[in-house]
């Protein structure tokens, strides 16, 4: 039977709030996720009586299926509330127009391409029927042919052009997974909001259907604003770690290391104005909800703080100072960042490096005239 597709792309921006299950192979937890949604919008009429994906369509009544692709986001609230809240004098506001810039490809109601799979709900969930449409468009149209049976439907948007995040092992349905590109044990940040849905569907015959899918956004962002005014720094880098490896679409988990996450290269954002307020952007998968077990060695370091231990994601600064000197500091982040979510951590620069801020949710460890040799090298 042939589906006759059209899909559009609603300008309209709204916020969407819901209870979401994530979980992996160590951890189930509940919680508050702002996400973005897609509703896909499926009407049959006239279906055949062909059953099986091998059955001879020639005989068979055309169904008509409208397909209708509308993305609803909450790039306007959440973007909106978390710059007005941390980012109020006048610099503020100039990066804060830099970072809505910046994150509106992530927090988008742009879907550039999509992915469909539909696969059997029987034996080993082999893919049945895909489909890949570059829509770069607020509108089109496409046709499928799907036959009347049982389906597993995964969806995935924007990854075509997200260097970073690939689709893989998605010939089964429980085998669909993005996956991060990793060199080093670093990964640059996502440069696309990356979407993904799961919808059961049983084609029946003679009934009109209405199937609501609704897609999900996998990725987040986290930003280090840092005001190095009267510092005379040389060098700043930042990077963040703890957040998860990779995304099963089937079951909506995320997957996270049991030794070491993958460390996030940010992306500086330049906002035009004050050249010492400087922000870097991370774009990356969830933390976790709640601390990983964590392998704690028994030392006399000072510098291994306690924090460590409770901390869902960390931020790393390697400040060069006027002198060549290197200050390390470590920011642990004691509160999930969500999928979908942005968050801001500001901090004020010393003279010697080191990273000042408040707040009982984030840790600080700083070392001074730190020696990169001892750990992973921050010029990757």
């Amino acid at each position: 039977m042939m589906m006759t597709v059209l899909a559009h792309i609603s300008d309209s921006l709204t916020t969407a709030i819901n209870g979401v299950v994530r979980k992996n192979m160590r951890l189930v937890s509940l919680a508050k996720t702002l996400i973005i949604i897609t509703n896909f919008s499926f009407l049959i009429t006239n279906l055949c009586a062909c059953s099986t994906i091998d059955d001879d369509l020639s005989n068979c009544h055309n169904a008509e299926l409208d397909y209708e692709l509308r993305l609803v986001t909450n790039m306007t609230t959440e973007l909106k509330t978390e710059l007005q809240t941390e980012l109020s004098t006048q610099a503020d506001l100039q990066m804060a127009a830099a970072l809505q810039s910046y994150l509106k490809v992530i927090f988008t109601d742009f879907a550039h391409d999509v992915d469909l799979s539909f696969y059997d709900t029987q034996g080993d969930s082999v893919r049945l029927q895909h489909d890949q449409h570059v829509m770069n468009a607020n509108q089109a149209s496409y046709t499928l042919n799907l036959p009347m049976r049982q389906y597993q439907h995964l969806a995935v948007a924007n990854v075509v052009e997200n260097p970073v995040v690939s689709l893989a092992n998605d010939k089964y349905c429980h085998t669909a997974y993005l996956r991060q590109t990793v060199v080093n044990d670093t990964i640059n940040c996502h440069t696309t909001g990356v979407f993904t849905a799961r919808q059961p569907m049983e084609v029946l015959e003679g009934i009109d259907q209405t199937f609501d899918v609704k897609l999900y956004i996998a990725n987040c962002a986290a930003t280090f604003v840092v005001d190095t005014v009267g510092t005379g720094l040389r060098d700043l880098k930042v990077y963040t770690t703890g957040f998860a490896t990779g995304f099963n679409i089937a079951d909506s988990t995320y997957t996270y290391s049991a030794d070491a996450s993958p460390i996030v290269r940010t992306k500086q954002v330049n906002s035009g104005g004050d050249n010492s307020l400087l922000s870097f952007c991370s774009v990356t998968f969830p933390s976790p909800e709640e601390p990983m077990t964590r392998m704690v060695i028994d030392t006399d370091d000072p510098f291994i703080s306690p924090d460590a231990a409770d901390a869902l994601w960390e931020i790393h600064v390697y400040a060069t100072t006027v002198l060549g000197n290197v200050t390390e500091t470590k920011l642990f982040v004691k509160k999930p960042l969500r999928a979908g979510q942005l968050k801001i951590i500001k901090a004020k620069a010393s003279v010697d490096g080191s990273m000042k801020l408040e707040g009982n949710t984030v840790g600080v460890n700083i070392q001074t005239n730190w020696n990169h040799g001892g750990d992973y090298n921050h010029e990757l």
